[in-house]
């Protein structure tokens, strides 16, 4: 069951440069930078109100998905990511619903387990699936 929004994902140019820009904006700064190998990026991410979550993120390699967006669409919002339960079956659940998802097998993520759903079934919009550790 989708419990609620993790996380806004925003694709960035330079994360030092837009780190500073989004300090400024929000008035905090992140609660997390690092780097997610299997993902291609480096990350920040930002704890707002009540326990959402707004990450940036820039792209590492420049062949990887993340890369080719920023390229093809340039900055701004890259996914939207909802908290569920249980992502075995959440998955299952969208497969049996006819979803294309990206992610057969769920993988690690920031802050714990994801698997991304696929745009083409989704109105055009990145969805990531998230269970936390």
């Amino acid at each position: 069951m989708i419990k609620r929004i993790d996380h806004i994902a925003i694709v960035v140019k330079d994360l030092d440069e837009s780190v500073q820009l989004y300090e400024k904006i929000l008035s905090i700064k992140p609660e997390k930078i690092t780097t997610v190998q299997d993902q291609a990026v480096k990350s920040a991410l930002y704890l707002i109100g009540d326990g959402s979550e707004l990450e940036l993120i820039q792209p590492i390699d420049s062949q990887s998905g993340v890369a080719k967006f920023l390229e093809k669409k340039g900055e701004g919002m890259h996914h939207v990511a909802f908290e569920v339960d249980e992502i075995n079956q959440e998955i299952k659940s969208m497969l049996d619903k006819g979803v294309e998802v990206i992610d057969k097998q769920p993988r690690k993520g920031m802050a714990g387990t994801i698997a991304f759903l696929h745009p083409k079934s989704t109105g055009s919009v990145l969805m990531e699936l998230t269970q936390k550790d």
